[in-house]
């Protein structure tokens, strides 16, 4: 079994690969040093809320999916909607979150136009 900081960091690392970010570029956007980052992703430092915020606000992913991850919530309840569903979700990049955020409003602006 592995341990939640050694999950933590490869889910932090997962996400910025797959947000085609460098650590470097990372750690600028998070507004933490690359070392600390690359401890963090290597399950080394078990970093604050308030950093894992700054982490998921750069990498455009829910703060509470890294707070799960790092053992300061057990669980967050349901998705209610599909906005929050698309935001939460870790399997997007940020650019296919927009994308769907896009068709889904477009889709559902065209429901409220044909109930007129």
């Amino acid at each position: 079994m592995k341990q939640p900081l050694t999950d933590l960091g490869a889910f932090i690392r997962q996400q910025r690969e797959r947000s085609a970010m460098s650590l470097r570029k990372l750690a600028e956007a998070a507004g933490i040093s690359n070392p600390y980052l690359s401890q963090i992703e290597r399950g080394l430092r078990k970093p604050s809320a308030e950093i894992l915020k700054s982490i998921a606000r750069a990498l455009s992913i829910r703060a509470e999916s890294l707070y799960e991850r790092a053992g300061l919530l057990e669980g967050v309840g349901e998705i209610v909607t599909v906005k929050d569903a698309i935001e939460s979700d870790t399997a997007l990049t940020p650019s296919q979150k927009q994308a769907l955020m896009q068709i889904y409003v477009s889709f559902i602006s065209d429901n409220d136009e044909e109930e007129v």
